[in-house]
Formats: structure tokens, sequence, C-alpha cells
């Protein structure tokens, strides 16, 4: 059987931390800026963990 693929959309979204977890970037950082608060904007700037209830759906895209 061949390896398994990773989506690459996945790639350039999720990173594995050495513990197993999955980390990712907040959304609604990109555009629309003004309209939001700085203190908004600060708590998104900071990555965080996938919830536990995702994280196996992201690795199988992950293929790990």
């Amino acid at each position: 059987m061949p390896k398994m693929k990773t989506k690459s959309s996945a790639k350039k979204r999720f990173t594995l931390t050495g513990t197993g977890k999955v980390k990712r970037k907040h959304a609604f950082k990109s555009h629309i800026l003004t309209k939001k608060t700085k203190k908004q904007k600060r708590n998104l700037t900071y990555a965080t963990m996938v919830d536990k209830a995702d994280e196996a759906n992201v690795k199988r895209l992950l293929a790990k």
C-alpha cells in the first residue's frame, strides 16, 4: 500500500508539538481590523492548541 499523502492545506495551517498536540493560529486577524479593539487583535496574535474534539481529524489530514 502506498504512503498516505499529507493534505497541503493542513500542512500550511497546523504544526505538531513535541507532545503530539496540534498547534494552530487564530482566525479573524487578516483584514477588517479597524472595527476590532486593540485587545481583540492582540489576543488573536498568539497561537493556541486545536480542540480535543477536532484533534483526530487534523492529525488524519497531516497523515500522522
